[in-house]
């Protein structure tokens, strides 16, 4: 199954943590809540500033005028500040949780005049609103504002991206598992969101040079230096942690129509269609300035959409560029996991006469509650200087690969970093480098990672070698019974060139051992976990396995994949010999070349036959292989196991060519094999996403149906992306086919607008999948007598098919985020429901951590 998200491994330790030690957060804490409205018309005020008396912790009303707002201290006031208001103060208790209303009076002195509405609330429209209307202006004059609109550009970019623990009290430093690690807890900064201390544990930084083209259009960065906290790789992906912390963290760019923040699209609030979802309020013209700066507030008009709430300020010349925006999320929004959320950009008038982007940054606040326990907090700075517009730029500066890094880019100084950084870092954020290295080398840390390694990726770290992986040492089927398997590999400490992988596993009811060997020799001298691969290994499996099951990020023995539906009796014992090279490139095209013997034997249920109705006791092909991969801009976090890619709207491109060689170490049948697929991401703004996928495969020449295209089938009760989830082992055989599978999640759109159910943040999901194929006469049992016959169940009936004139097709309703990690479907099959064995309905569920 593909992975929308993954918990970075600091997000699960911290949360951990937390959960294994609850420490109080809020030891002494003021926390107050209420409601602001204008004291001329009761209405209630959004995006009204709320800050403890001469302190930096503040907030901001919601839409509907509430505000929450706590510190772990004792505070005595709050000061309630709004454009176009008078400054109101008003006394509180201290330590106290409590309830306070305000009312805010317009200020003459900063406006025009006052309206006064009186009876009941205006409702909001769009028709005749100026501020609708002035932001129908900005949407039309973006094309001209946006930095695209010149032919070329080039500048320098600064980026400090910044991860810590949050919500840090001093019961929870003060435990004994702490006491070798006081040093991190050091000059903690309480300034950025509401009051929290802050722990920092992680760092990176970057200064790149930018060039774009307009037409043809074209894009270079040179990655001049780089820097950032190094983990050991034994126990994390630095690259991978990096890609992630970039997928959440991307550039925001507010003319786009939508912005990518936190693995989720949001509507821009600037977007061609924003009028129809957000609410727009002209809040202050800020006169003084040239030219003058309205400011315009906005709000989402559902706050369970994924959408912001801020402000935006835009240039009242006739160009209607924007100069600087604000905004957050709602706290009631369908995001998970997120405490907190802040944009800040701000934009500089250039020497094109032009606003470009100066600074963005981006604050968010991750944690299981809402405001109490450790959470996570990450915050990434960007900085832009030294732009450089319609200057011709030479061709060479485009060619090769968009992105590209210095070889010398990790090995800048210190003093190189402190005379080329665009921005300022403080003393505590530099020291998190020194930190963490202290930190690695404490014997109690590394005993914690390897806990935690081991509970997270399933794999003991004993060196040069790793036991693993645990969810496989138990498990247990119909004709195995009870499974045991033990094994594990060698990792780089013991050979950079070499490793070997092995277990051994027994089934009591079968009473025989099942075993894998391999060796692997790294030609690149890396990991062969690390990308880019390139490597050749030579390997050896005796096991059993499941015709028509094809899993992905899941081990065939796990031990919650015991648990099967229905008659579940087949099995083939294999025997592979196999030798593959692999090779991968930068751009993420890869090809592997591989060798393969494969002796298979049923068992169970699983009978072979041959056209005098004689057992087959075994069948042997020998096959060569190529398979194509290209991925382009494809991102993932490199797991114990497996890639976990870190989806993305890019496509997936695979082609597989297998020849069957008769004659061949003992090979029995020639054949041609040919498979293609392409797995696409499809965001479709606030109607959520789909993840779509394009298979078709195509064998020519006579063979047996074990050797045919088996249908990935799912008799488990867990909801599989990639299979048919009521389509039975081994029940539908082609030569040739065609498919497509459709899954869309609506991220809450739906139930978002339901009163009461919106509360409860679910998200809608629904799934088609469709299978057309056949068999040609040549390879159909019931028509060509030289072949093996087709399963049958015990009773005579029969087991397996070939697609009829139409194709197989199921679907779902399903609710997701329960309990922010449950997926339940509601499963449908359409048709072929005259088959025995099969259901109609099922009910299917799935665990999925989404953000």
């Amino acid at each position: 199954m593909k992975h929308k998200f993954k918990i970075s491994f600091f997000i699960g330790l911290f949360l951990l943590l937390r959960l294994w030690f609850n420490g109080d957060v809020f030891a002494q804490s003021t926390v107050v809540s209420g409601t602001v409205r204008d004291a001329v018309t009761k209405e209630t005020l959004p995006n009204v500033s709320v800050f403890f008396k001469d302190t930096k912790i503040g907030t901001q009303t919601d839409i509907n005028g509430n505000y929450t707002i706590s510190s772990p201290e004792p505070q005595n006031a709050l000061s309630f500040n709004y454009v176009g208001y008078v400054v109101a103060n008003k006394n509180i208790m201290p330590s106290v949780t409590q309830h306070g209303d305000v009312m805010l009076v317009p200020s003459s002195n900063s406006l025009d005049e006052v309206i006064i509405v009186g009876g009941k609330k205006i409702k909001y429209r769009n028709k005749d609103n100026p501020a609708v209307e002035l932001i129908r202006q900005v949407i039309a004059h973006k094309d001209e504002n946006r930095i695209k609109s010149y032919q070329t550009v080039s500048y320098q970019q600064y980026e400090k991206m910044l991860f810590s623990v949050s919500n840090v009290s001093e019961k929870f430093k003060s435990k004994r598992m702490f006491r070798n690690y006081q040093f991190l807890f050091q000059e903690q900064d309480s300034t950025l969101i509401g009051g929290k201390n802050l722990l920092p544990v992680y760092i990176q930084e970057s200064l790149s040079d930018k060039y774009l083209n307009k037409e043809p259009e074209k894009n270079k960065t040179v990655v001049v230096a780089q820097k950032q906290v190094e983990f050991d790789s034994r126990y994390i992906d630095n690259k991978g942690m990096k890609t992630y912390f970039d997928r959440m963290y991307q550039d925001i760019d507010i003319y786009k129509n939508n912005i990518s923040v936190i693995s989720n699209d949001f509507l821009s609030p600037i977007a061609d269609g924003a009028p129809t979802f957000y609410k727009f309020f002209i809040t202050d013209i800020l006169k003084n300035r040239k030219p003058q700066i309205i400011e315009l507030s906005f709000t989402p008009r559902n706050t369970g959409d994924m959408l912001f709430e801020g402000k935006i300020y835009v240039t009242n010349d006739g160009n209607y560029a924007i100069t600087g925006a604000s905004f957050g999320v709602n706290k009631n929004i369908n995001l998970n996991f997120v405490r907190a959320l802040k944009i800040d950009l701000n934009f500089e008038a250039n020497t094109a006469g032009k606003y470009s982007l100066s600074q963005s940054k981006l604050l968010a606040d991750f944690g299981i509650g809402k405001t109490k326990g450790i959470g996570f907090t990450g915050e990434r700075t960007v900085t832009f200087k030294k732009y450089q517009f319609d200057v011709a730029l030479p061709n060479t500066i485009f060619e090769g690969k968009s992105t590209v890094v210095l070889p010398d880019a990790s090995k800048k100084n210190d003093l190189y970093w402190k005379e080329n950084r665009l921005d300022t870092i403080s003393a505590n954020q530099l020291k998190i480098y020194e930190n963490i290295d202290t930190l690695q080398n404490l014997p109690s840390f590394k005993r914690t990672m390897k806990v935690v390694t081991l509970l997270f990726a399933g794999y003991q770290n004993l060196g040069p070698y790793e036991i693993g992986p645990v969810n496989t040492f138990y498990s247990f089927n119909n004709v195995e019974g009870l499974r045991l398997r033990l094994g594990g590999r060698t990792t780089p400490e013991l050979s950079k060139r070499y490793y070997f992988e092995n277990y051994a596993a027994y089934g009591f009811k079968d009473e025989k051992w099942k075993f894998f060997l391999s060796a692997t020799y790294s030609i690149n001298n890396k990991s062969i976990y690390e990308f880019p691969q390139h490597y050749l290994r030579a390997s050896f499996q005796r096991d059993t396995k499941i015709p028509g099951q094809e899993l992905q990020f899941v081990q065939e023995d796990n031990f919650l994949l015991s648990f099967k539906r229905g008659v579940n009796d087949m099995l083939l014992y294999n025997d592979f010999y196999r030798v593959d090279y692999v090779k991968e490139f930068e751009n993420h095209f890869s090809y592997t070349v591989g060798l393969k013997k494969w002796s298979q034997t049923p068992a169970g249920g699983l009978f072979y036959k041959n056209d005098a109705n004689q057992f087959v006791n075994r069948l042997t092909t020998s096959e060569v292989s190529l398979s194509l991969r290209y991925a382009p801009n494809e991102k993932f976090y490199q797991g114990k196991i497996y890639r976990v890619p870190i989806a993305d709207r890019y496509p997936v491109f695979n082609l597989k060519y297998t020849a069957g060689l008769k004659g061949v170490l003992g090979g029995e049948y020639n054949y041609h094999n040919i498979m293609g697929s392409i797995d696409k991401r499809f965001y479709l703004s606030q109607l959520g996403y789909s993840d779509v996928t394009l298979e078709g495969g195509y064998i020519a020449g006579k063979v047996p149906f074990p050797l045919l295209d088996i249908h990935r089938a799912n008799q488990t009760y867990a909801y599989q992306l990639n299979s048919y989830n009521l389509m039975n082992f081994l029940e539908f055989v082609s030569d040739h086919y065609v498919s497509i599978n459709i899954d869309h999640n609506f991220n809450g759109f739906f139930f978002n607008k339901i009163p009461l159910l919106k509360k409860l943040k679910l998200r809608e999901v629904v799934s088609f999948k469709a299978l057309y194929g056949g068999l040609r006469d040549e390879n159909n049992p019931s028509l060509n007598s030289n072949l093996y016959q087709l399963p049958d169940y015990e009773n005579g009936a029969k087991r397996t098919y070939a697609l009829g004139n139409d194709p197989y097709m199921e679907g779902s309703v399903g609710v997701g985020n329960i309990f922010k990690l449950l997926r339940v479907d509601l499963v449908k099959r359409f048709n072929y429901l005259n088959h025995p064995e099969v259901s109609e309905w099922g009910i299917r569920a799935r665990v999925k951590f989404d953000f």
